[in-house]
């Protein structure tokens, strides 16, 4: 009998684990490696340790069961500090913070990248094709129904037959959702 309730129970843990899986996330150069085994698109989060707004997006949405198993599915997940000192090559150019400062509390200097993306907003979450190319940003926090219909139009490719804003408007007002708040 004890047997039976430990395999009942470990087979329960197992389904409540794998259900509410956890975004693995990784550098940029780890997930540009990874698409050269396995093509994938990235998804990138850009925050600041400063930005309230980014770890909401953290907790609400990433934390989110539905979003964090699709994420793990579906795209290789970079996290990217907008004020690090990461240094890494993107298109053959070196990419670094060099007004970093290590002693500064709360704001620090904007890195290379980020200017790179054009970013202006924390946080901002960037699509990237397979080949590395930037897709589209979103900025701004986005909750679990805000975020789904775009993790999917990228993931299907389907933002490739937009022609304009209005085209993506109509997606949304027209998307299925599936994920559970």
């Amino acid at each position: 009998m004890g047997i039976i309730k430990t395999f009942i129970l470990l087979f329960f843990s197992l389904i409540k684990i794998s259900y509410s899986q956890q975004i693995v996330w990784m550098s940029l150069d780890e997930a540009l490696r990874a698409q050269k085994i396995k093509p994938k698109k990235i998804i990138m989060d850009v925050y600041t340790k400063w930005c309230g707004p980014c770890r909401l997006l953290d907790k609400k949405t990433f934390g989110n069961p539905d979003v964090s198993r699709y994420i793990s599915q579906n795209f290789y997940a970079v996290k990217f500090n907008a004020e690090g000192n990461s240094e890494f090559f993107f298109y053959d150019k070196k990419f670094s913070n060099p007004n970093y400062n290590p002693d500064r509390k709360g704001r620090n200097s904007t890195h290379d990248f980020t200017k790179f993306l054009g970013i202006r907003g924390y946080p901002t979450i960037v699509f990237f094709s397979e080949e590395g190319d930037p897709i589209i940003p979103l900025t701004g926090y986005f909750n679990v129904r805000q975020i789904e219909p775009y993790l999917k139009m990228i993931k299907r490719g389907d933002y490739a037959v937009f022609k304009d804003s209005d085209d993506i408007e109509k997606y949304i007002e027209n998307f299925t959702y599936r994920f559970r708040q």
